[in-house]
């Protein structure tokens, strides 16, 4: 199915009834599914001992993604126009893209594949929906939505050089817009997870061996 079909198909409204009813679940599943994976995480961290070699390869994909986050940031302004400039010409979505990076590079430094499979069951349970929602306030609300859907695809990205349209890479980055939008966060976040492979499991072990 081509990316206009699947376009077409989101604004059906039976699909947009089943829809709604994934983005409420998804509201509701959200905070516990994201604690399952957490002890997930550290059990994984508990059962094995993180590679260097692992670790180091991890940023191949968790600075990319850093960095995605951290420039669409300084370009989108939400629910008040129509972002298309930046990364937002090559994907209508590089905040979740970049999301998806980290999330991998994580699963990568601690080669889990458990890890990877529940991160990408919450990319599904819990994006998918808030994207379809996104899209359709998107397209209720900027004329132009149809147009830029047709030209960019929905997540991953076309290639820089396929050619763009006139307008399609211009726009300038602000850091006002990244401080706003506290995307500094999930570079704290990362050092944080960084920390923990290092951290947490002798702090376990420690712990655990102290009860013996």
């Amino acid at each position: 199915m081509s990316a206009q079909a699947r376009d077409k198909q989101a604004q059906d409204p039976q699909t947009q009834d089943w829809m709604s009813r994934w983005q409420r679940v998804a509201r509701r599943i959200r905070v516990p599914l994201g604690f399952a994976t957490a002890a997930l995480y550290l059990f994984e961290l508990w059962r094995r001992a993180p590679q260097p070699a692992a670790v180091g390869w991890s940023l191949v994909l968790v600075i990319p993604g850093l960095w995605l986050r951290g420039y669409a940031a300084g370009y989108v302004k939400k629910n008040q126009e129509l972002t298309t400039t930046g990364p937002y010409s090559y994907t209508r979505n590089p905040l979740y893209l970049g999301s998806i990076l980290i999330a991998a590079g994580f699963a990568m430094a601690l080669q889990s594949w458990p890890v990877a499979a529940a991160l990408a069951v919450m990319f599904v349970a819990i994006y998918v929906p808030v994207i379809a929602g996104e899209e359709r306030f998107l397209r209720a609300n900027f004329a132009g939505f149809d147009e830029y859907c047709q030209r960019v695809p929905r997540l991953i990205p076309k290639l820089p050089w396929a050619g763009t349209s006139d307008g399609e890479a211009s726009g300038r980055f602000l850091f006002g817009l990244y401080r706003k939008h506290r995307e500094y966060n999930a570079l704290l976040g990362a050092a944080l997870l960084y920390l923990s492979l290092l951290l947490v499991r002798p702090a376990m072990t420690a712990i655990f061996r102290g009860h013996l």
